[in-house]
């Protein structure tokens, strides 16, 4: 897929953090979990809770001291279940260092509304980014790859996967929807490309009418 194609047909990204996040996000940049732990210094032997281990809870960063930043759960990724969808050899640990290292962004707006209406999301509230593809393909060309699916998600079925998942811009086919799109490692200056910020409140607030605009 060409650049241009891409843009054209994904000409917004969507990023969901965690409500009150954005301060954080826009002083630091972007950080996958694992450069939030080098950001940190996490020491290696508390590493692997956080980057290649399913984190069955919230977990802070730096561990033990709250306040600081504030990681998802993967319960959506057992990997009993991840164990069952790999097919080119790799591990559960694998995956879940592959995934920790990169950022995430919904590539259309339905699926990120599909995403904050989930079960396991729906309780909570989020600041949504919403980014200028153009902009962020022109910078990160380089390091930006797509996905045809929720990398980190096994259900409502372990649909098959492997690294082979995450391509690069030139070598996407073109007619393959793309719902994805990761950058590795960190986004320093994302506040450079972000043109929207939404508070998210629970799906009952939503309902409500209460979401709005962060500035």
């Amino acid at each position: 897929m060409d650049v241009d194609r891409f843009v054209e047909q994904y000409p917004r990204l969507y990023h969901a953090a965690g409500s009150g996040a954005w301060p954080s996000i826009r002083d630091r940049g972007l950080l996958s979990v694992t450069a939030m732990l080098d950001v940190f210094a996490v020491k290696a032997h508390e590493r692997a809770a956080y980057e290649s281990a399913q984190r069955t809870r919230t977990m802070e960063i730096p561990p033990g001291i709250a306040g600081t930043i504030a990681l998802r759960d993967q319960r959506a990724i057992p990997p009993d279940r991840l164990a069952k969808a790999l097919n080119d050899g790799s591990t559960p640990e694998d995956w879940y260092r592959l995934i920790n290292a990169k950022v995430f962004f919904w590539a259309e707006e339905s699926r990120l509304c599909r995403w904050l209406d989930a079960r396991e999301q729906r309780r909570a509230a989020y600041d949504v980014l919403t980014l200028d593809t153009r902009r962020v393909a022109d910078v990160y060309h380089d390091t930006l790859w797509l996905c045809h699916m929720n990398s980190g998600s096994t259900w409502p079925t372990p649909h098959t996967r492997g690294v082979d998942v995450f391509q690069r811009l030139p070598g996407y086919p073109a007619l393959q929807a793309v719902v994805e799109v990761a950058i590795d490692y960190s986004m320093p200056e994302v506040a450079n490309y972000v043109i929207g910020l939404r508070r998210m409140p629970t799906k009952e607030q939503r309902v409500a009418g209460r979401a709005g605009a962060i500035r």
